[in-house]
């Protein structure tokens, strides 16, 4: 198998980091590392439905993909269910004006969840050019311009909730996991022109003994919907991914497995988080979490897995944030959790204020700072400190509009997706020039 060269991630991170200070969010989660991190300033705090919005755009659909942006351009994924297309749209970051829309047809039967709409996972961009993953219909790569420069057909994606699983770019290689069903994968792909460098199977998951009577047969109890992660531990690159029942950590040039660790249930939603040199991944339907130390070698469950929740008291599916050693998640119910990365306990569990009529949530949660934004499925964005403590800073509301998506930060503004509209959130400049 022919290696691949590409910046070490320390460098890959760090030009990321700089460019997201500005008005670049290229991937879901923001970055190669899906820490959720944002290192801008003047974002806002508070906002309404008609206080601090920049704009807003109506969109074709209902979508629960997160939008992604690099420079004077925003894309999102977004189904057009009438039409039986899946497609990207690419939008003028000024003032959200449709510039293209580009993709494919995929007419043939394809199970989804009824709140799981198609196109649900987030493209990815180098800033030239953005990678979309469409389920059974391929994963599609396009220019800036919005001519398709390659497509590839990984196989029908069969399961009776979706996918979500969204592409990371990393170098000259973009990861994609194809599943959950069967005949999934994670496969990475040569981003100039898609051809396969490496390939992993999923093996089968195991459904026994998680020892709280849960078994796991039914098919919709199995699978991930995670979004593999990229790290550096011991000196190396780690691509991280959350599989059914352990975590498996790849070389990312060569698809070597280099160490995996079990502990996880059959079914997982959120991505694995990493900090305080620690890896938590989290399972989904009241499942376990495992922390466990990176750069081993081999089945480390034995020597690096510092602990394990064997069974959550909620069900868990957006992503964390880690903040002082203490992650801080939204479970699906709406409680803002708080848990001590080193041991796994839950220093607190506090409902999320809203003003919608739903609190449950699916989103990831965002650090600016010191403040944590977590949104409902309402569209309400609760702002809170991190810290030993719940302390809320701010309870904004959209008028009460549907949303599963994530709430991203860009050019000291905020975009934030529901099944109606793409809003711009800004303060004015005279209100920010003040903080």
């Amino acid at each position: 198998m022919k290696t691949r060269h590409s910046l070490p991630l320390g460098l890959v991170a760090l030009l990321t980091t700089s460019t997201v200070i500005g008005a670049n969010w290229p991937s879901w989660r923001g970055g190669v590392d899906g820490s959720g991190v944002s290192s801008e300033k003047n974002l806002p705090i508070e906002w309404s439905d008609s206080r601090n919005v920049r704009w807003k755009v109506p969109l074709p659909e209902r979508g629960n993909s997160t939008p992604v942006v690099w420079g004077n351009r925003i894309f999102i994924t977004q189904a057009v269910e009438s039409e039986g297309r899946r497609t990207l749209m690419c939008l003028d970051r000024a003032n959200g004006r449709l510039l293209w829309q580009s993709g494919t047809t995929w007419k043939e039967k394809e199970e989804t969840h009824e709140t799981n709409p198609y196109c649900s996972a987030s493209p990815a961009t180098d800033g030239e050019r953005v990678i979309a993953a469409f389920g059974s219909a391929g994963v599609f790569c396009y220019g800036f311009d919005g001519k398709e420069l390659w497509s590839r057909d990984l196989g029908k994606q069969a399961h009776e909730w979706g996918y979500a699983s969204s592409p990371v770019i990393h170098g000259d290689l973009c990861f994609v996991y194809h599943g959950p069903g069967p005949g999934s994968h994670l496969i990475a792909l040569d981003k100039k022109n898609g051809r396969t460098i490496w390939r992993f199977d999923e093996p089968p998951a195991k459904t026994e003994g998680r020892g709280d009577g849960f078994k796991g047969k039914e098919p919709g109890y199995v699978g991930t919907w995670s979004t593999p992660i990229l790290i550096q531990a011991g000196g190396r690159d780690e691509l991280v991914m959350s599989f059914p029942n352990r975590v498996v950590v790849f070389d990312p040039q060569t698809g070597k497995q280099l160490w995996t660790c079990d502990g996880l249930n059959p079914l997982l939603y959120a991505s694995p988080v990493y900090g305080e040199g620690l890896v938590v991944a989290m399972g989904g339907f009241f499942g376990s979490a495992i922390a466990v130390k990176p750069g081993g070698s081999g089945d480390v469950t034995g020597t690096q897995r510092v602990w394990r929740e064997e069974r959550a008291k909620k069900n868990r599916c957006g992503s964390g944030v880690v903040a002082d050693g203490r992650i801080y998640f939204v479970n699906m119910e709406g409680f803002i959790e708080c848990i001590d990365m080193k041991t796994g306990q839950q220093l607190w569990e506090e409902r999320l204020p809203r003003q919608g009529s739903k609190g449950e949530s699916w989103s990831n949660t965002l650090l600016v700072g010191d403040r944590i934004y977590a949104m409902n499925q309402s569209g309400d964005v609760v702002v809170f400190k991190a810290g030993p403590k719940f302390e809320v800073v701010a309870v904004n509301s959209i008028g009460n509009e549907t949303t599963n998506a994530s709430l991203i930060p860009s050019n000291g503004e905020f975009l934030l997706r529901t099944h109606k509209h793409l809003w711009c959130i800004g303060e004015s400049k005279a209100a920010a020039s003040t903080k």
